[in-house]
Formats: C-alpha cells, structure tokens, sequence
C-alpha cells in the first residue's frame, strides 16, 4: 500500500539515469513519493536510497519496458501493490545512429517496442485511475527530433514525433477532467544518451551553435511545465527555433540543415 496517502506517488520510467533520474529527484524535492523503473537494478537502488534521503517514500521495480508486454506486467505489478499513480512520467526511450536499411533489426524493434509501445500502454494503463480521482498529470518525454524528419536517425526522430502527436493529442481530449498531459521535448541534453545512441560524435551534439543542457535543468524546466499542465514544452531557447523552423520551412532546407547536425 501506498505509505503516505498525503504525498501524491509518481511513476518514472528510464529512472536510472540521465533526464529520468533528474525528473525523479525534481519530483521528489516537491513532496512525491516514487515509483522508479528501469533496466538496471543497482542504478534504481542508489537512486532511491537518494531519494529516501531526501524524505520520498520510493519502490524500485526493475523492467525492461522495451520487451513486448512489460509495461502491462509493470502496471499490473503497481495495482497489486495498491498503488494509485497521480503522476505518470513517461521517459525511457533511446536512440539509434545510421542508415536504416542498415540498422539492425532487432534493435528497431526494440526502440518502437520502448518509445512507442510501451509508452502508449503504460499511459492507458494509468488514465482510468486518474480520471476516476479527477486528477492527474502525464509526462511523455518527447525530443525536438520529433519536430523534422532525421535522415540518420529515421526511426527515432520518427517515434519522438509520435509521442509528440499523441501527446498533443490526448491533451486536448482529457481537458476538463482534472487530468493532463504535458510533452516534453529537450534538444541536445548532457545525459548519457548520445553515448548509448553512438550519436556523441555527430555535430549536433559537439557543435556550440547548438548548447547543450544538463539533465537536471530539463528536469527542473519539465517539472514546473508539468504542474501548470502545458501541454508542449520545448526547452531552450535555440532548441525552440530548430524545433519551429522544421515545421515553417520547406523540406529543401530543412533536409540539409538535419543532414548538416545528423550526419546522414
């Protein structure tokens, strides 16, 4: 059961590391108590043992979400434990770097299984709950890969622009209720992403026209952008012109400029 009933209980997904952990660590120092999950087991522990530290009553639940199915198993887990998630923060995702006819298939499967599906599952595994209390918040991290096609990393950028539609999309439908859903989407991010992506070597994350943010500043950005319930935040003000100059300008200069920060 849920130790503190006074203290909403948030659910973090890609918790272990990088932007998740920030957004945990964030949650926690406004008076959450957590449930964090992730593949990697004595990562989520160091963290909670933080986040205990810092007063949040947290539950650590390995799970690879990017195996078909688990993000049912995980939320299935967190009803049986009596749990009533307020705050869903919808984050584990990764990235992969390279021609898609070259890609290994596999490891498509697992990105769409992760960033996609298991996104969407979770998501509609915790709506009801929140619409029956008539409160709620949902983040879905999104990226502003999602704002323009990326030649070189096109099936990312292509789920990141899923995210981004869904998430602009059940926003508008849960108005009224006491539920919302904000879409976060960071650019360029110090957080351990492009390395697991291979995409630390691209310019897009070594050029200084394009400045890079820590993770605890996206998170700090995400949080108050969740708790006013906007629906979209794009953070930084560079990442804001990129973002909304791939939607404005005609392909014809958008796919040189990608090419140019992508490598492809």
């Amino acid at each position: 059961m849920q130790d503190n009933p006074a203290r909403p209980l948030a659910l973090v997904t890609g918790a272990s590391s990088g932007i998740g952990a920030a957004l945990a660590r964030e949650l926690a120092q406004h008076g959450h108590d957590l449930v964090v999950t992730a593949r990697r087991a004595p990562e989520l522990e160091s963290l909670a043992a933080e986040l205990r530290t810092a007063g949040a009553a947290t539950t650590v639940l390995p799970k690879d979400l990017g195996a078909p199915g688990a993000a049912r198993e995980l939320a299935a887990d967190i009803a049986a434990r009596g749990l009533a998630v307020d705050v869903l923060v919808n984050n584990a995702g990764f990235g992969d770097v390279g021609s898609f006819a070259h890609e290994d298939a596999d490891r498509i499967d697992a990105m769409l299984e992760l960033n996609v599906a298991a996104l969407t599952a979770l998501t509609r595994a915790m709506l009801p709950g929140m619409l029956s209390r008539k409160r709620g918040r949902v983040m879905l991290v999104s990226s502003t890969a999602a704002f323009q096609p990326g030649p070189n990393m096109a099936v990312y950028c292509a789920s990141k622009a899923y995210v981004l539609s869904f998430g602009e999309a059940i926003a508008r439908e849960l108005r009224g209720t006491g539920v919302t859903v904000t879409t976060l989407c960071p650019g360029a991010t110090h957080s351990g992403f492009a390395e697991a992506a291979g995409a630390d070597v691209l310019p897009l994350f070594q050029s200084s026209i394009v400045p890079r943010m820590t993770s605890a500043q996206v998170a700090r950005a995400g949080y108050r952008a969740l708790m006013r319930g906007q629906p979209v935040l794009i953070t930084g003000a560079v990442n804001k012109i990129i973002a909304y100059s791939g939607r404005i300008l005609p392909r014809a200069v958008v796919f040189p400029v990608a090419r140019m920060l992508l490598g492809g």
